[in-house]
């Protein structure tokens, strides 16, 4: 699946209707494949606290800038720890620097929840019947 991008010239509203309509809690902000940002439907959120009005601000006025980001050759407990580590939720997967995907909390759980299903399985055709 290909992750969606923005520029930070994105204007707010654009990137909030992009959002709905491709169904994402985030999205990477790049310079040509490299992740420079992210934004995420929460830091939109409070942003209008500070200015209700998003029509003239961008994507940059609201990003997190220089995301943390991890290698594509990293492991899901490596996604893990760098997400506790830094207290988030989201983190943009990269090769040599350039963005090639994301990995959300979400995912993972989803990943260790069939995990914990297979494991299941190999129990229960291995446990004695009495």
């Amino acid at each position: 699946m290909e992750v969606i991008t923005a520029k930070e010239e994105t204007n707010l509203v654009d990137i909030a209707s992009m959002m709905s309509e491709e169904n994402v809690g985030c999205v990477p902000i790049v310079d040509g494949r490299r992740p420079v940002g992210i934004v995420t439907d929460r830091k939109i959120a409070l942003s209008l606290a500070d200015e209700a009005d998003a029509s003239g601000r961008t994507v940059g006025d609201v990003m997190t800038r220089d995301p943390i980001t991890i290698d594509a050759d990293a492991s899901v407990h490596d996604a893990i720890e760098r997400m506790e580590d830094a207290d988030i939720r989201r983190i943009p997967v990269v090769e040599d620097e350039e963005l090639v995907g994301i990995v959300t909390l979400d995912d993972v759980l989803v990943m260790l929840a069939d995990e914990m299903d297979d494991a299941a399985d190999v129990i229960e055709e291995q446990t004695p019947r009495f």
